[in-house]
């Protein structure tokens, strides 16, 4: 009997961007698996759900769900992954700014299914070609295959995430399976359904950022393994609705950064984090970093003061 996937897509005010995204996943192969996209609009106050109904609505492999308002990034996946878990064997969550390669979902799915000590992984991600961070870096032989994430590390005494081989043209150099690297990408991630319900999925809390790495520390600390898969690959537009510098992100940055440090970093990080939002809160420029901090403290989260 085939494993049954279940394919969360997020909106939000970017319908263009999740139309391609889906019209690429429709194409996938699928030897080893049955899937339904469940199309989540996250409040959007634009025409989304409009153009999603009249594209989507007739067909069966499209599931439209509508939340009234945006639960960000991380409540509207776990919002819908708590609503789908018990009809799927696997829950992928996906960005709606990607374009896949048609048999990414069945090497992940295959690699589940011949790795049973594994309960998430996720695929070698690249930049979609033209949306590099560094574009006068590469050649044009080259655009396609700079990498995005090839799993993730974060800096413990600190408390920064970052993804491995960010920037780099692949060479074959991040090929090795890595289990339990310190997270794998929220943008594309496959969780069996029988995890979540022990331990849940991305926590609200956050709304945006750091909830992935939050998973992975909590499926750790579960006795759950994760995995890092460079066969399976997929292309990010990488069009977020924030950007480094941006209002949103050092708000959700900022207060994130605590909220993860002093969930899971060891007495001395914490020690310097208490320190380091002391220094934000009297010399930063930036009234969103100060506001950041000052929620945190307060336990002003999910949304928090961001608006």
């Amino acid at each position: 009997m085939k494993n049954n996937v279940g394919i969360i897509i997020l909106n939000w005010k970017q319908p263009k961007l999740t139309v391609e995204t889906i019209d690429s996943v429709l194409k996938i192969k699928n030897r080893f698996f049955e899937y339904q996209i469940y199309l989540v609009d996250n409040g959007s106050p634009d025409d989304s759900l409009k153009i999603f109904n009249k594209k989507y609505s007739t067909n069966p492999k499209i599931t439209i769900l509508e939340f009234s308002h945006n639960l960000g990034f991380a409540g509207g996946n776990s919002q819908a992954a708590n609503l789908i878990q018990d009809k799927h064997d696997l829950i992928l969550f996906l960005n709606n700014d990607v374009i896949v390669n048609p048999n990414f979902l069945d090497i992940l799915v295959n690699y589940l299914l011949e790795n049973k000590q594994i309960s998430a992984v996720s695929p070698k991600i690249f930049f979609a070609p033209g949306h590099e961070y560094h574009q006068d870096r590469y050649q044009k032989k080259d655009l396609g295959k700079v990498i995005w994430s090839a799993g993730g590390t974060i800096d413990w005494n600190n408390i920064y995430g970052s993804n491995y081989g960010i920037d780099q043209v692949d060479h074959g150099q991040f090929d090795r399976e890595i289990i339990n690297r310190d997270y794998i990408s929220g943008c594309c991630l496959l969780i069996k359904s029988e995890v979540i319900k022990k331990i849940g999925s991305f926590d609200p809390l956050y709304f945006t950022y750091y909830e992935d790495a939050d998973l992975c520390q909590r499926l750790l600390k579960n006795n759950f393994s994760f995995s890092y898969c460079p066969n399976s690959v997929i292309w990010h537009i990488n069009s977020g609705s924030s950007s480094p510098g941006s209002p949103s992100h050092d708000y959700f940055l900022t207060r994130n950064r605590l909220l993860f440090g002093f969930r899971y970093a060891n007495l001395k990080t914490k020690f310097a984090l208490f320190r380091h939002s002391i220094q934000i809160l009297l010399f930063s420029p930036s009234s969103w970093q100060k506001k950041g901090i000052i929620d945190y403290y307060f336990g002003n989260l999910n949304r928090g003061s961001w608006k």
